[in-house]
C-alpha cells in the first residue's frame, strides 16, 4: 500500500518526463530506494537483481525480475508499463532499448553492479542526483504533512529523553529505552546517538558503556521514519542533574549557540542561498571564538532520505524556497571536554521557517 494517492505519484512522474525532455536527456534510470519510492510509492529492494524505473521521452517502464513484479504493488500506476525479465535474460539492455537519445541520468541508489553493465551499453551517462533533487527538493503538501507528523512523533521521545539521563547509568543504557521509545512512535529507527562528557565532542558518536556523572553535558540525537517513508531527525542538548552543575565553559558556550540558531532561523526567507544561511550561525560562532570547533554544516534537507539536498553548507549557491524542508542544526564540539548541538527541522514558508520540531531548546536538566 502506498503512502499517496496514485494520483500523486503519476503528478511526480509527470513532472520526472518534463525535467527529461528540458534538460535534453535520453532518459533517467532509478534504482530501488528513496527516489525510486517517491516517483512510484513502492520501497521494493532489487539486491543484485535490478530493479529500476525508466523515464524516457517515450514513456515511463519500471524493469524489475517476474518474482518480484507482485511485491512491487504497480497495479495502479497510471502510465506506467511494468517489464519483467527472468534469470538468464539481460535487464540492463531491456533499460537501455527504453532510452532516448542523449545523455542518461542515472539515479545515486543504482549499485556499481548495475551501474558498470548499463555504461557498457550506454554511449553517454551522468549522475542524476541534481536534476532528480530538484523533483523533491521542494516538498509538496501531502510531504510537508507528513514531515510534521514525523517531527510530532519525534518531539515525543524527546520529551522523555531528560527523565532517563541519571547518573550511573550508561549511555548504552539510555539508548535502547530511547531505541524502544522512538519505534513506540515511528515505523523504523534511524539512529540514536547519546554522547555524554568527551563522548559528545565527536558529533556522529553513537553511544558507549561510558557512565553518566552529574554534571556531564549530553547530546541527544534521534531520528526515525514514519509509516509512510518520511524521516524525523532533532537534536537536544541536556545536562545531567541540572544545567548548574555544568561545567562553566559549556555553560557560555551553550548561550554562544542559541545565538548561532536564532540568527540563522531569522535571516531564513525564500531567495537566500544555503551558503547565506550557513554564513549566518557561522559567524556568530566565529565571533565567539569557537568556529574551529563547528566542525559540521548547518544543516541538511530531509524527507524519505534522512539527508538529502538541499545541503546547507558554506559556499553553496542552491537558492532556499518555499516548501523546502532542512534542518539547522548548529554544533559547538570541545575534544575530550564536551559537545553540543541544537536542531530542528524546518519547512520554509512565504514568510521565513517554520519549526516542525517543538521540544524546548534551552539547556536543561533531569530535574527540569
Amino acid at each position: 500500500m502506498t503512502a499517496f494517492d496514485s494520483n500523486v505519484y503519476a503528478e511526480r512522474r509527470k513532472q520526472a518526463a518534463e525535467l527529461v525532455a528540458a534538460r535534453s536527456l535520453g532518459g533517467l534510470v532509478i534504482g530501488t530506494g528513496p527516489e525510486f519510492a517517491y516517483l512510484t510509492g513502492s520501497w521494493t529492494t532489487s539486491h543484485e537483481r535490478l530493479t529500476a524505473l525508466v523515464v524516457a521521452p517515450d514513456g515511463i517502464a519500471v524493469v524489475a525480475p517476474v518474482t518480484d513484479i507482485q511485491s512491487l504493488g504497480l497495479q495502479d500506476a497510471a502510465g506506467v508499463e511494468v517489464v519483467g525479465w527472468r534469470d538468464g535474460e539481460d535487464p540492463y539492455r531491456m533499460v537501455a532499448q527504453r532510452l532516448g537519445e542523449g545523455p542518461v541520468g542515472l539515479g545515486s541508489s543504482l549499485t556499481a553492479d548495475h551501474v558498470f553493465p548499463l555504461q557498457s551499453l550506454l554511449p553517454h551517462t551522468e549522475l542524476a542526483a541534481e536534476a532528480v533533487a530538484e523533483l523533491f527538493m521542494v516538498k509538496d503538501a501531502e510531504e510537508l504533512a507528513e514531515l510534521a507528523k514525523a517531527g510530532a512523533a519525534i518531539d515525543r521521545v524527546h520529551q522523555r529523553a531528560a527523565e532517563l539521563l541519571q547518573p550511573g547509568r550508561t549511555e548504552r543504557e539510555v539508548a535502547d529505552e530511547l531505541h524502544a521509545l522512538i519505534l513506540q512512535e515511528h515505523k523504523s529507527v534511524s539512529f540514536v546517538i547519546v554522547g555524554s562528557g568527551p563522548n559528545g565532542a565527536n558529533p556522529h558518536h553513537d553511544f558507549s558503556d561510558r557512565v553518566l556523572e552529574a554534571g556531564d553535558p549530553v547530546v541527544v540525537d534521534l531520528g526515525g521514519a514514519v509509516p509512510s517513508g518520511y524521516q524525523s531527525d532533532c537534536t537536544r542538548t541536556h545536562v545531567v542533574g541540572e544545567p548548574a552543575e555544568a561545567p562553566q565553559d559549556f555553560l557560555e558556550a551553550y548561550a554562544v549557540l542559541e545565538r548561532a540558531f536564532s540568527a540563522a532561523c531569522e535571516v531564513a526567507r525564500p531567495g537566500i542561498t544555503a551558503g547565506e544561511l550557513d554564513s549566518a550561525a557561522r559567524d556568530v560562532i566565529d565571533a565567539a571564538g569557537y568556529g574551529d570547533y563547528f566542525t559540521h554544516r548547518l544543516g541538511h534537507g530531509i524527507g524519505l532520505s534522512g539527508h538529502e539536498q538541499p545541503f546547507i553548507i558554506a559556499g553553496s549557491n542552491v537558492v532556499l524556497r518555499e516548501g523546502m524542508a532542512f534542518s539547522i542544526e548548529p554544533g559547538i564540539y570541545l575534544p575530550g571536554k564536551w559537545g553540543m548541538r541544537i536542531e530542528d527541522i524546518v519547512r520554509m514558508t512565504a514568510d521565513g521557517v517554520e519549526p516542525l520540531n517543538r521540544t524546548r531548546r534551552t539547556l536543561g536538566g533531569n530535574n527540569g
